[in-house]
């Protein structure tokens, strides 16, 4: 991928095309993660809806264990989203360039975390599955936020209910038929089609990525986590050098300078002022 594009893709400076491309590359990583997910510990863990329903049954069943992994599973999905939140609001505060880019960065490190808590859950299953759970809870709402914040809401890619919701309302505008000419009194129902073909992407991109991630669960194991991995650090890597470069071009100008002041002068009227900068000041 060409280094502009991907300084567009999570840079700080969004468009709505940037905002879809990124959506869509998501929304395939999502429905990797939750799909091999799956096969790891038998749950899927980015639908809060069916946790919390599963939350009412277990705790009229008396369940309380099962209703305990419930709340835990909610509070970590919540902190992921809450995470994700700082770290964006105080990259826009500090206006760094990767103020999106390193939640993603973040992301890919704890698929690797993922990775390497697969590996124990063979011989220590009943130890490991419920700290594998919560952590793919916490990276799906780390992730979630991410698009969210990015889009203003509009996009949203770890789970499809919304967007088959909206698909639906989409299909319903376009077999509606309209009675009558526009005017002041009568709006024709239209189907808006930019937003049909875009929630059609998303829901596709997580469809292939579910089906990447299940087939590489079964056949390769964890080491799939590995390019699930490595396409989120491609997708953040460029605003991250961009503000390693800036943060290293401004400590060598300080210490370099050493931080020196330019000297008081005394001019003729007895007024003070500033010396002109020397050749090695300019540079």
């Amino acid at each position: 991928m060409p280094v502009s594009y991907l300084r567009r893709l999570s840079g700080s400076k969004r468009t709505r095309r940037a905002n879809i491309h990124l959506g869509v590359s998501l929304a395939f990583v999502a429905g990797a993660i939750n799909a091999g997910g799956f096969l790891a510990v038998l749950q899927y863990t980015s639908h809060m809806t069916g946790i919390v329903s599963s939350m009412a049954d277990n705790l009229v069943l008396g369940n309380l264990t099962a209703l305990a992994t419930g709340v835990a599973s909610v509070v970590s999905f919540v902190s992921g989203a809450a995470y994700s939140t700082i770290l964006i609001n105080w990259g826009r505060h500090h206006r760094m360039r990767s103020a999106y880019a390193y939640p993603l960065f973040w992301e890919a490190l704890l698929l690797l975390a993922f990775g390497l808590l697969g590996n124990s859950l063979e011989d220590h299953r009943a130890l490991f599955t419920p700290l594998t759970v919560l952590l793919l809870c916490f990276i799906m709402g780390l992730q979630n936020a991410i698009i969210t914040k990015v889009s203003n809401a509009e996009i949203r890619t770890t789970h499809m209910t919304g967007i088959v919701t909206d698909v639906g309302i989409e299909l319903g505008k376009l077999v509606y038929i309209n009675l009558g000419r526009e005017s002041a009194r009568y709006t024709p129902v239209r189907t808006n089609w930019r937003r049909l073909g875009l929630l059609l992407t998303l829901l596709l991109s997580f469809c292939l990525g579910g089906t990447a991630g299940a087939v590489g669960f079964k056949h390769a194991g964890y080491v799939t986590t590995l390019p699930l991995a490595a396409f989120l650090v491609l997708l953040a890597v460029v605003p991250l050098v961009d503000d390693a470069r800036t943060r290293t071009r401004l400590f060598l100008r300080y210490h370099v300078h050493g931080g020196r002041r330019r000297p008081v002068t005394r001019t003729a009227a007895g007024s003070t002022g500033t010396a002109p900068p020397s050749a090695a000041t300019n540079s």
